[in-house]
């Protein structure tokens, strides 16, 4: 399955959002918990970086695409840059709570340069699995209210059109590669996209996990204490990487899309839900 696996009906709408601007965000801002605010600025942590390297390596092979994909990349483009500007200023106010993020933000540098010193295929092909990653987190955010239960609510807000917008441009970097690799034969396909896939998911746990215990560390959470708390959030309850196992699996199956799981009924209940909020208030 390929490109018709996109809805044809697909319409990907930048919304162009700011939070938090002007107020403070408590320290602990996930529901008081330490753990849990450690896992979410690990991961707000990579994303100026890592959207900006997404945006540069999807665009990169925008020539030649037929007119709906480049319509959905130039979309894709714009609501990337928004996520990165919101996690900028998020990230700012960590470091006014008191957090040192510069260690985790290095380490995504580092990641980065790594592929980029590949041949560009590369860089499309770690896109294309890290936003299969993302998407099926993003699924899982707005699935489970428990993952931002007691959260501040601008920070929840924040967290929530993030993740509604990664789902409804899941397959631009998926078609993209399909379009970049059609001249490939489909074993090579797979057993590239496989790979990476493999690679980019140790990467992206191992990361994530390190960089959470050092927010942890920071907050004089340290030892198997600190391991056994983040593994108990993670993992188990509310244990959103084991909860998106399933899907991630997938990824590996033949005829493999990410629109073959049409979600888009959660960015419909989320945009209800906002526009009940902001009445509301």
């Amino acid at each position: 399955m390929g490109r018709e696996a996109t809805p044809s009906d697909l319409t990907i709408t930048p919304r162009d959002r700011r939070f938090g601007r002007g107020s403070r965000t408590d320290r602990w801002w996930n529901g008081g918990d330490p753990v849990a605010t450690a896992l979410y600025n690990a991961l707000s942590a990579t994303f100026p970086r890592g959207e900006a390297f997404f945006v540069e390596s999807v665009r990169l092979f925008r020539e030649g695409a037929d007119p709906k994909l480049a319509a959905e990349i130039k979309a894709f483009t714009t609501q990337e840059v928004m996520h990165s500007r919101e996690h900028v200023a998020f990230n700012k106010r960590g470091l006014e709570a008191g957090y040192e993020l510069s260690k985790l933000e290095q380490r995504v540098e580092w990641r980065l340069d790594l592929v980029r010193a590949r041949a560009p295929v590369a860089s499309l092909a770690a896109t294309m699995a890290l936003e299969h990653f993302t998407a099926i987190l993003a699924h899982e955010l707005l699935a489970d209210p428990r993952h931002l239960a007691g959260a501040d609510a601008e920070t929840a807000a924040m967290w929530r059109w993030h993740a509604t917008e990664e789902i409804e441009h899941k397959g631009v970097a998926y078609d993209t590669w399909l379009h970049a690799t059609r001249d490939w034969p489909r074993s090579k396909r797979w057993k590239v996209k496989a790979k990476v896939m493999l690679l980019v998911t140790r990467n992206f746990i191992v990361d994530r996990t390190m960089g959470s215990l050092e927010l942890l560390r920071q907050d004089g959470i340290t030892g198997p204490r600190a391991w056994s708390l983040l593994f108990w959030f993670a993992w188990v309850r509310p244990g959103m990487f084991r909860k998106v196992f399933a899907v991630w699996a997938s990824f590996f199956l033949p005829g493999f899309h990410p629109w073959n799981h049409d979600d888009r009924a959660l960015i419909e209940q989320e945009e209800k839900a906002r526009s009940a909020r902001v009445v509301a208030a």
